[in-house]
This record gives structure tokens, sequence and C-alpha cells, in this order.
């Protein structure tokens, strides 16, 4: 079950507008949306797709390792900052088993086949001591470039924000620039990541 929105009226602390309302995706309109329930949140492509949002289950793991099979290599290193030539179920096990005190993980379904398909995940991980999230976000190809990358991020933004935390923040190969343009969109800041060649570390103050 998605958690619910914070109420930004009754917070005692100002805080930016939230990310729905500074970088809302064409392709995916509340007006596209449909109800949420326990099962997730239906959403529309731009194209006329449909997906279920949700977040991660144990029982996954099957389809994030189809997911991953999917991914061409410059797909895996964007988003793993390294190679890799498979998914190894234990790795992907605990992909799918969060501890929900220190990460969400988010995933869009496609229900339209059998089995459900993953086309896209998103996550943090909570650094309790600096008081904030790193996060990470993968969309297949085929299913990029409609707004899937910033429905995604907007949702881990507001996570964070339920959560109180005072920054989320990634590691951006500078080559992926749609990335890139996605996080200067909702107003992350960039610097060059010093320990990383070739890599941005971006940043979004809650």
């Amino acid at each position: 079950m998605l958690a619910p929105l914070p109420d930004p009226l009754v917070t005692h602390r100002p805080i930016p507008p939230r990310s729905s309302d500074r970088f809302a995706p064409r392709p995916l309109p509340a007006a596209d949306r449909g109800p949420v329930d326990d099962a997730g949140e239906r959403v529309s492509t731009r194209d006329g797709r449909g997906l279920l949002l949700r977040s991660i289950e144990p029982t996954d793991v099957a389809a994030l390792q189809r997911c991953f099979a999917r991914l061409s290599p410059e797909d895996i290193r964007r988003r793993f900052l390294h190679s890799m030539s498979e998914l190894p179920e234990p790795m992907a096990q605990r992909l799918c088993q969060i501890r929900p005190a220190l990460e969400t993980a988010l995933v869009l379904m496609d229900t339209t086949v059998e089995p459900h398909e993953m086309r896209g995940v998103g996550r943090i991980y909570v650094d309790e001591a600096a008081n904030s999230a790193e996060f990470s976000v993968l969309v297949e190809h085929d299913w990029a470039r409609l707004g899937l990358g910033a429905l995604l991020m907007q949702r881990l933004v507001d996570d964070c924000r339920r959560r109180g935390l005072h920054e989320i923040w990634g590691y951006v190969l500078m080559e992926n620039r749609p990335m890139l343009e996605l996080c200067r969109e909702l107003g992350f800041q960039r610097r060059a990541a010093t320990d990383e060649p070739g890599t941005a570390q971006i940043s979004l103050k809650l």
C-alpha cells in the first residue's frame, strides 16, 4: 500500500512545494489516474498504456530478474554504475524484501500480460545518521521518455518528506543526460563526485 502524502498545511516547518506541484509530468495527469486502493495506483502513459504503481513485494523476484534481463548493457551501467551480466537470485530476493523503516521501493507493473512484467523501479535507502536517503530509479528502455521516471522520482521525494528527511540524493553518470535533466527540473542541485570520475552527485534539500 502506498503511504499517504503529507499535508503541507499542517506541518510546523516550512517546506518547498511538493514535487507533484513543482513538476507534474504531462504523460501522467491526475485526470488519467485511476483510484488508489490497497493494491496500488493505476497510471497511464501518454501513448495510452496502463501500469500499476505499487510497493515492491517479496514475490516480485522473478519479475525483477526478467526486467533486468531485458536491460541493455548501457541501461545496467547507468543504473548500477558498473557492468553486470545477470541479477543473481539472492540479490533479487534482497531487493524485493525491503526494511520499511529504512527503505521504500516502488514498482511499475504491466498487468496486461501474463506473467505481470515490471517496467520500472524506484527506491530509496535511508541513512538515519545523516537524516537523508539515497535514491535510484530505473525504467525499461521501451517505456522510457513517457514520464515514468518523473513519476517515480515524485513519489520518492514525497516519501522522503513524509519521513521528515533532510535530503534525498543519488549518483548519476554524467552521460545520463535524461536523468540529469529530470533532476534539474525537480530542483536538484548537481556537483561532480570527486571519488567517482564521470559521475555527478545530485541532491535535493527537503
